[in-house]
C-alpha cells in the first residue's frame, strides 16, 4: 500500500463508539471536502451537520415513516419486499454521534444551451445530462470528506438510500437554499473495530481498458 495508505483506511462504517466528535474536527473534515475539484469551480455543495442525537433519531424515524407510506401505496409485492427489507440500511446513521447531510446546488451542464438552441432531440439531451456533472462535484467532495475522516481516526458511510425521504428531511431540519436538494449523507464517528474491513474488490484487469 505504501503512500496510498490513506485511501485503504477508508471503510463503510455503520457501527460507532459512543465518543463525541469535536466541532473543530468536523470543520476540518468539511474544509477537506471543499478542496475537492468542481466543474467551473462552482463548488455547488452545502453541508448540514447534525450533532443532536435526538434530531438524528428523528431523521431516522422520518425515513421509516416515508418508507412505510410508500409501501402502503405500492401494490407490487416483488417491489415492496426488498424496499422494506433494506430499510435497516437506510437508517444505520441513527447510532452515530454526527450526521452529515450533503446538499447539491444548481450546475449548468456544458453544451445544454447549444443543444436546446439547435433543437437537439430529447435523446441527445438525455445523453448529455446523463453524466450528472453537478452531482459529480458533490461526490468528489464527499469522497474527500470520507478519506479525511478515515485518516483522522473517524469513519462514515456514503448513503443515498434515504433520498426517497429527502423532502421530508429537508422540511424537518429547516434547511432552505435556492436550488439545493439533499444528494447524499453520511454518519460520522469513531468506528467499532469490527467495522474496519472492506468487501473484496473486482480485479483491476476486469475494470481496466487501456487504449494505446
Amino acid at each position: 500500500m505504501g503512500n496510498l495508505d490513506f485511501i485503504y483506511k477508508r471503510h463503510s462504517i455503520r457501527k460507532f463508539k459512543d465518543i463525541e466528535v469535536p466541532l473543530e474536527d468536523i470543520k476540518e473534515l468539511i474544509k477537506a471536502a471543499t478542496y475537492a475539484p468542481s466543474g467551473k469551480n462552482l463548488q455547488n455543495w452545502h453541508f448540514v451537520v447534525i450533532k443532536n442525537k435526538e434530531k438524528i433519531e428523528e431523521v431516522a424515524r422520518i425515513v421509516e415513516k416515508r418508507n412505510s407510506e410508500l409501501i402502503k401505496k405500492c401494490n407490487n409485492e416483488e417491489i415492496k419486499k426488498p424496499f422494506s427489507k433494506f430499510l435497516k440500511y437506510h437508517t444505520v446513521f441513527r447510532n452515530a454521534p454526527v450526521l452529515v447531510l450533503v446538499f447539491a446546488g444548481p450546475y449548468p451542464s456544458t453544451g445544454l444551451d447549444i443543444y436546446k438552441d439547435i433543437n437537439a432531440s430529447s435523446e441527445e439531451i438525455h445523453d448529455l445530462l446523463r453524466p450528472s456533472a453537478g452531482i459529480q462535484n458533490i461526490a468528489a467532495a464527499l469522497e474527500n470528506l470520507l478519506l479525511a475522516a478515515a485518516n483522522m481516526g473517524y469513519g462514515g458511510c456514503w448513503m443515498t438510500g434515504p433520498n426517497y425521504a429527502g423532502k421530508q428531511i429537508e422540511e424537518y431540519i429547516g434547511f432552505k437554499k435556492e436550488g439545493y436538494f439533499l444528494a447524499a449523507l453520511t454518519p460520522l464517528g469513531v468506528p467499532e473495530e469490527s467495522e474496519l474491513k472492506s468487501p473484496p474488490r473486482k480485479p483491476v484487469d476486469e475494470v481496466l481498458t487501456i487504449v494505446e
